[in-house]
C-alpha cells in the first residue's frame, strides 16, 4: 500500500538551483537517500513523496 509523506527538503536545494527544472533533479538525487520513498512533487520546500510499505525481502 502507498501512503504520502512529506520529506522536508534542505535549503541548500532552492539555494543552488537556478531553475525549476535543477530544483526537481537535485531534489531527485537527494530522495536516492531515501530508496522507498518516490517523489511525486514538490511543495512549499517539501518533496511530496508515496512510500512503499513492502518488505523488499518478501516480508
Amino acid at each position: 500500500m502507498l501512503v504520502p509523506f512529506r520529506v522536508l527538503l534542505p535549503k541548500r536545494i532552492f539555494e543552488d538551483a537556478k531553475t525549476e527544472q535543477e530544483v526537481q533533479a537535485l531534489t531527485k538525487e537527494y530522495m536516492q537517500r531515501y530508496p522507498h520513498y518516490f517523489l511525486i512533487y514538490i511543495e512549499n520546500g517539501f518533496a511530496i513523496c508515496e512510500r512503499n510499505n513492502k518488505n523488499p525481502n518478501g516480508g
